[in-house]
């Protein structure tokens, strides 16, 4: 597996589980959910993403979007 896809795979297990906050806790988690869109968003244009990083120093080699 890439930093790619691990990232891919961990915004999608973030976003489950905010919704999932969002139901049974508390409607306030919908603002986690919005962090990781807009977290997901500027990665997008700027090529920076903390789990991407985090991910790197774990040893995942590259794919192309972080690089």
């Amino acid at each position: 597996m890439n930093i790619d896809r691990a990232v891919f795979a961990f915004a999608g297990v973030m976003i489950l589980l905010s919704v999932l906050l969002t139901h049974f806790v508390s409607p306030w988690f919908f603002l986690f959910t919005v962090f990781i869109g807009v977290n997901l968003l500027q990665s997008a244009f700027t090529g920076f993403c903390p789990a991407a990083m985090i991910f790197s120093k774990l040893g995942f080699k590259s794919g192309c979007a972080f690089k």
